[in-house]
């Protein structure tokens, strides 16, 4: 082979390596970029969580209301049970 012939295909290989670390350091930056904002978003919505929680947790004044659940009259059922006619 020639000289030039040498030279060309060490010039193509030093292009070709070059793009391809290129390419390859574009892709990483893209998939760091990427993994960093999940992680970020998971550590929001865990310091959100978190928060919510020890708010719920450490308010005194959040009390359940004891009559919840309750019917005004607990007899009528067993009234209308007793004397189906009655009215």
């Amino acid at each position: 082979m020639s000289k030039n012939t040498w030279v060309i295909v060490i010039l193509l290989l030093i292009i070709v390596i070059g793009g391809g670390y290129w390419y390859s350091s574009s892709q990483y930056n893209k998939g760091y970029e990427t993994a960093k904002a999940d992680i970020k978003a998971q550590n929001d919505d865990r310091a959100l969580a978190a928060g919510e929680a020890a708010a719920k947790e450490a308010n005194p004044f959040a009390v359940e209301n004891p009559l919840e659940g309750l019917e005004t009259n607990p007899f009528e059922s067993a009234k209308n049970t007793l004397n189906p006619f009655a009215e």
